[in-house]
């Protein structure tokens, strides 16, 4: 068994825009967030949780944001290519938890569709949960979304 965590913060952008998608799901009404790809932090902390727990280094590694064939990248597909990784390397997903932290939107009407997006992805049970920063430091203070995420991987057996 291996165990990895991953940690995303984007700030949000000031192309009104601009879609926000966290989890891999687009949440109508709410600014986006600023990144090189879609800036779904939840997605990009449980890649870096996946690559983390296989030893393979982190989102950047595979995916740098100087690369401009990922601009604007959709998120779910670098978690499915992460995935192939991950499988390549010997392991398989077991679960995965996600924390995100914002002052806003609320996340618990898109909570079950994020859960589902991730969970068929991944092919395990994948939750995803939300916090605020209670007013404290720029998450707090709206500036942003921050994301959180830790994974259970299992080597796969060679026969």
């Amino acid at each position: 068994m291996r165990i990895g965590q991953g940690f995303d913060i984007h700030r949000f952008s000031d192309d009104p825009d601009r879609p926000l998608v966290l989890a891999g799901v687009t949440i109508p009404g709410s600014a986006g967030l600023a990144g090189h790809s879609d800036a779904d932090a939840a997605t990009h902390a449980l890649c870096d949780a996946l690559l983390g727990a296989a030893g393979l280094g982190d989102l950047g590694t595979f995916f740098p944001d100087q690369d401009p064939s990922f601009a604007g990248a959709d998120s779910l597909e670098l978690l499915r290519q992460v995935m192939l990784l991950v499988a390549e390397s010997g392991f398989e997903a077991i679960n995965g938890d996600i924390t995100v932290v914002a002052e806003r939107p609320k996340l618990a009407p898109h909570r079950e569709a994020m859960v589902a997006t991730l969970s068929e992805i991944t092919a395990c049970p994948i939750s995803v949960k939300a916090s605020t920063a209670e007013g404290l430091g720029p998450i707090g203070t709206g500036e942003g979304i921050a994301a959180m995420a830790v994974v259970l991987l299992m080597e796969r057996s060679s026969s």
